[in-house]
C-alpha cells in the first residue's frame, strides 16, 4: 500500500507492514479537500486505477494523460511559465469511499487525481500542487515500477 501524510509532506511505500521507500512529496497548496474545483488533496482510500507513461523517458511531459512528445527542460519552462507541468509517469487515483471521495461532486477520479512527476526544482518540501500528489521524476518513476494497478492509497491529513 501506499501512505501519504499531507502533514508530513512524506508519501511512503508500505509492503508487508513494513516501510520499504519514503519520498518527499507536495500536494495541494489550498490543503486537504474533497470537494471537485477546491483545488484540494483528497483524504481517505483510494487505489490506483491506471498507470500511465511506463517506458518513456524520464521528463516527459503529459497534457490530458497523454505524452505531448515533448522532454521538460528549463528552456521550456520559459516557454509556457503558467503550465501546470505533470512529468514522467501518472498514477491515477480512484477514490474508495462513496460520498467522501467516490461518486458526484467528490470524486477523485473526475477530478484527476494523480500522483505524479513535477520538475524537481520545484520540489521544496511545501505544499503547492492544485490538489496531486507531486513528486521527484526519479522517485515517481521507481514507485510507478514498485506498484500495480488496483495498489491502495491512504491518504492522510
Amino acid at each position: 500500500m501506499i501512505d501519504v501524510s499531507i502533514a508530513e509532506q512524506r508519501l511512503r511505500l508500505v509492503q508487508a507492514g513494513e516501510v520499504v521507500a519514503d519520498y518527499p512529496i507536495s500536494t495541494a497548496k489550498n490543503g486537504p479537500g474533497e470537494r471537485n474545483g477546491s483545488y484540494c488533496t483528497p483524504t481517505g482510500w483510494h487505489r490506483i486505477r491506471a498507470k500511465i507513461g511506463a517506458g518513456l523517458p524520464i521528463y516527459s511531459v503529459f497534457k490530458a494523460r497523454r505524452p505531448t512528445g515533448e522532454i521538460y527542460r528549463p528552456e521550456l519552462a520559459q516557454q509556457y511559465p503558467q503550465r501546470d507541468w505533470i512529468l514522467s509517469r501518472i498514477l491515477w487515483l480512484g477514490g474508495l469511499e462513496p460520498g467522501k471521495n467516490r461518486y458526484g461532486e467528490v470524486d477523485s477520479t473526475w477530478r484527476y487525481i494523480y500522483i505524479h512527476g513535477t520538475p524537481d526544482e520545484l520540489m521544496n518540501g511545501q505544499p503547492e500542487s492544485h490538489g496531486c500528489i507531486r513528486m521527484a521524476n526519479a522517485d515517481v518513476i521507481a514507485l510507478f515500477d514498485a506498484v500495480a494497478v488496483g495498489c491502495r492509497v491512504f491518504i492522510q491529513g
